[in-house]
């Protein structure tokens, strides 16, 4: 057991008629345990006016948050986040592989908002 997130695209289904909508989405990328990306999501979460407990909710992004969120990547500054699950502290481990493998993912994630796609982060704990 442990902390598990997803980020994954939504295509249109107009795209994609005559398929299941379970079928109209992709897997762009998966982290475990990172815990301040966990704990980052969902301050925007409770931003967006979420009140349930943050875990198994498909939260959206939009290109405001990926832009925020690339900048406290980039000046290090994701909250720090415990929970008993989520494992060690996600900056103990190598915070520039984990950076670079985040700025990967809102890359991925701006383009495809800008081809009509939308974009969820999802976790499960």
């Amino acid at each position: 057991m442990g902390l598990d997130q997803y980020a994954f695209i939504v295509f249109p289904v107009s795209e994609h008629k005559g398929i299941e909508e379970e079928d109209n989405r992709e897997d762009i990328a998966y982290w475990r345990k990172h815990n301040r990306l966990h704990g980052w999501m969902e301050n925007l979460y409770v931003a967006k006016g979420g009140k349930e407990t943050f875990n198994c909710i498909d939260l959206e992004l939009t290109l405001e948050d990926l832009d925020k969120l690339e900048k406290d990547i980039k000046s290090s500054s994701l909250p720090h986040t415990q929970g008993f699950f989520f494992g060690d502290d996600s900056y103990s481990y190598d915070k520039e592989e984990q950076a670079s493998k985040d700025l990967e993912f809102i890359d991925t994630a701006k383009k495809s908002i800008a081809d009509g796609n939308k974009v969820y982060y999802s976790s499960w704990w």
